[in-house]
């Protein structure tokens, strides 16, 4: 079965970390079969922010950034699997999420007619319905090859979905799909909203590995947080936990594992809670150190709102770390009634997560718990099981 993964969110050298979970479900699921070839969409124009910051003076990160897409070649092998980017180019998505899709069909049709002239393509696979699905269609629809979506959260959950024409857009794509791939039942049931029919949908996870080789936990108690430091991810809510955990525990430690835009705000908040001196900020990390730096933990707190799945929460289990999430979520939701491990506070309350906090950190709980993470994260999240279900979703879709 030889199949083409499409994605927008994919890693590349200057940012080895962005969508490194299609990069790992893609060689799930070479190992479990399929021939993979990815084209990965490639936009070389630098952030809005950066070229803000230049026309003010401040011309340093527009260089950098541009030196970074420069280092970027057409063609890449990442573990293994051959991966060109397509480039295109395509003004703010802002306001025209609706039809973004519309700057990529081109040169992405261009990459995709290769790889069938190469050797017939049997199937696509696109992470999220926009771009990457919809851009794809017209080819698909050419070659009679079957399309399947996975969809991660954004593509339902996110801002620009308030626009009636955004929404319309991704259900005619999920509509349209053989297959659609959802992170969560939560995920799944927003699809179905937006496509009028859930038939051709299933619910395939995301997996997780601990790093390799022994990993010593550090001495003193230390929480994790892994993520980028976003406002929904309520890095705010473990500080201020971390400030009254430590009435109990003095000798705790926060690490951040994660770079954002709210970074500068914590740092500030840190120091007003007296706690700066008890935080490590790590920044973002390459995929192996940030699991090597995860496992060196106790505890992995995240209590983010609007979280569809969160493979961070599954990472940490996978070291052998409790994760601590927020009730209502359908990802952490899903991920605790799949076994021990995963914890629930109600959202935006630090006092529950300190106490939380406090008493998984006790020695026999602690043990207890890090061992059901460990055999949560086997069962049900582990990659050669992803890699087996998303296989399972292709053959689906070509018998349709």
């Amino acid at each position: 079965m030889r199949v083409a993964v499409v994605a927008e969110y994919y890693p590349r050298r200057r940012d080895p970390v962005l969508g490194v979970w299609a990069h790992r479900q893609a060689l799930a699921a070479r190992d479990a079969g399929a021939d993979v070839r990815v084209l990965a969409l490639e936009r070389p124009v630098p952030p809005v922010a950066t070229v803000r910051a230049a026309l003010r003076g401040d011309v340093r990160p527009l260089l950098r950034t541009a030196a970074a897409m420069a280092r970027q070649p057409r063609r890449d092998v990442l573990d293994g699997l051959e991966v060109e980017y397509v480039r295109f180019l395509a003004p703010p998505r802002r306001g025209r999420y609706a039809g973004w899709e519309r700057w990529a069909r081109r040169p992405l049709g261009r990459a995709l007619a290769r790889l069938h002239a190469r050797a017939p393509l049997d199937l696509v696979h696109a992470h999220y319905a926009l771009p990457a699905g919809g851009a794809a269609e017209g080819f698909c629809a050419a070659h009679g090859i079957p399309l399947v979506v996975s969809v991660h959260g954004g593509d339902v959950l996110g801002p620009e979905l308030r626009a009636p024409a955004a929404r319309a857009r991704v259900g005619a794509v999920l509509a349209g799909a053989a297959a659609v791939l959802c992170n969560s039942r939560a995920t799944l049931r927003a699809c179905a909203a937006l496509a009028g029919r859930d038939d051709h949908m299933r619910v395939v996870h995301l997996g997780a590995e601990p790093p390799a080789g022994t990993v010593r936990r550090h001495e003193r108690p230390t929480v994790a947080t892994l993520g980028h430091v976003v406002p929904r991810k309520r890095h705010r809510d473990v500080l201020r936990a971390l400030a009254l955990a430590r009435r109990e525990l003095p000798d705790l430690r926060w690490v951040v594992i994660g770079d954002g835009p709210e970074l500068p705000a914590l740092r500030a908040l840190a120091a007003e809670l007296g706690v700066a001196d008890a935080v490590d900020w790590l920044g973002q990390l390459a995929p192996g150190r940030a699991l090597a730096e995860l496992a060196r933990c106790h505890l992995m707190a995240l209590p983010s709102v609007d979280e569809a799945f969160g493979v961070a929460y599954v990472e940490a289990l996978a070291c052998g770390l409790p994760a601590i999430g927020c009730a209502g979520e359908g990802g952490p939701e899903e991920i605790a009634a799949a076994g021990e491990g995963m914890l629930l506070v109600p959202p935006g309350d630090a006092e529950a997560l300190a106490r939380a906090i406090v008493t998984t950190l006790e020695p026999r709980r602690l043990e207890q718990l890090s061992a059901a993470a460990l055999a949560t994260a086997r069962s049900a999240f582990s990659w050669e099981r992803c890699g087996k279900a998303t296989v399972a979703a292709y053959e689906e879709a070509l018998r349709r």
